[in-house]
This record gives C-alpha cells, structure tokens and sequence, in this order.
C-alpha cells in the first residue's frame, strides 16, 4: 500500500521480476497490472488470511 493512494481500496504486489499488480481489497481481484501465478497465488493467501490488516493498514494511510 501506498500513502494517499487512489480508490477503491487496494494493496500492491511487487513480483520478483519487477512486475506489479493491484489487488481489491472488497474481492482480491486484479484492477491492474499483471505478475506470474505464484507470486499472485501467495499474495492472495496471504491477503485471505489478514483482511483486517489490509483494512486498518488501508485506513490508516489513506483516511486517517
């Protein structure tokens, strides 16, 4: 995530290869950009497994 960042409410994913991806928070959906399956894969397990994380963190930088 990025301070002041734009909505809907997202979070990046940084690949290895210098790729980059936006994910909705709402529905981990791609909004944009493109990055290899497994680095989305992990990225979406994780996120499924801290959405209030996400949430507060979404808050915190860019409402708060």
């Amino acid at each position: 995530m990025y301070f002041e960042d734009h909505n809907p409410p997202h979070f990046h994913v940084l690949a290895n290869d210098g790729r980059e991806a936006q994910i909705g928070l709402e529905d981990l959906k791609v909004l944009r950009g493109e990055i290899d399956r497994r680095a989305m894969h992990e990225a979406i397990v994780w996120a499924k497994e801290n959405p209030d994380f996400l949430r507060e963190k979404w808050i915190e930088f860019n409402e708060g």
